[in-house]
């Protein structure tokens, strides 16, 4: 009873620290889609890994749909989409910017998505596994709403420990930049941001192996990771200062895919 206590008391802080950053969250590059070059890639992207919807079309649970932005996304590869949210100030931006779109949007919990089973060919989130509490519970939860076939794609970043090669010399590079910035960066909520990740599943660092170990456990097979997500980093970085570029460089930034049996 007491960790239950805890993981909903941890989901509440959740809830509230995206509904916070809700009102600039489409002003921020990484975050919402800033150039038709970065639409093409993240569409290409999904295409890969996930496939556009069959002929007659198919259904996508978006996880963490926060202002619709990976929603519209699936709706042009041809999928209907049912987003799920905990923050109803993400949601109220999103339905402003979905309307008359096959997007249906509600509050909802992507541990526990009250979704039936069987009934989605795709289930899609971006930069949502880093905060889960348990993480192999989601994965049961979404090894459960797909259909026999269907497939997940989870796009995350570890923001913990430097990216495989040279990135602890992007981040001392980050840094410098960083210091050497006129005017100076604020540290947006920093302190929440990091008192939330020091509770979390991967609190010590979302690291893709790791999620490709738990899918498998979870039953799902032909788990891939990739890393090769240069073409939207290239885009977004036109739009981004050094510093943040640096920094994103730096981090292990990647696609986790994997298909339910069937």
């Amino acid at each position: 009873m007491t960790a239950l206590h805890h993981n909903l008391s941890l989901k509440d802080e959740i809830r509230d620290y995206w509904s916070m950053r809700s009102e600039t969250f489409d002003s921020q590059p990484g975050h919402e889609i800033f150039s038709g070059e970065e639409r093409q890639a993240w569409l290409s992207l999904f295409s890969r890994h996930l496939g556009p919807a069959s002929a007659g079309g198919g259904r996508a649970l978006d996880l963490a749909s926060g202002t619709g932005v990976i929603s519209l996304l699936l709706a042009e590869l041809g999928y209907g989409v049912t987003g799920l949210d905990l923050s109803e100030a993400m949601l109220a931006r999103a339905r402003a910017k979905t309307a008359g779109k096959p997007i249906k949007l509600y509050a909802g919990d992507a541990e526990d998505t009250l979704e039936a089973a069987d009934s989605y060919d795709v289930v899609a989130t971006r930069h949502l596994v880093w905060t889960l509490p348990d993480p192999p519970a989601a994965f049961r939860e979404w090894f459960r709403v797909l259909k026999p076939g269907g497939r997940v794609g989870i796009v995350d970043a570890d923001m913990t420990n430097p990216r495989p090669g040279n990135g602890r010399a992007l981040r001392v590079l980050a840094k410098l930049a960083r210091r050497l910035s006129t005017p100076k960066p604020p540290a947006a909520h920093a302190a929440t941001h990091e008192e939330i990740v020091s509770r979390v599943y991967f609190s010590q660092g979302c690291r893709p192996e790791e999620i490709a170990r738990l899918l498998a456990e979870a039953g799902f097979v032909d788990v891939a990771i990739d890393r090769d997500l240069g073409a939207i980093h290239r885009a977004q970085g036109r739009f981004m200062p050094l510093y943040q570029r640096l920094e994103r460089a730096s981090q292990d930034r990647f696609m986790v895919s994997a298909r339910k049996p069937g």
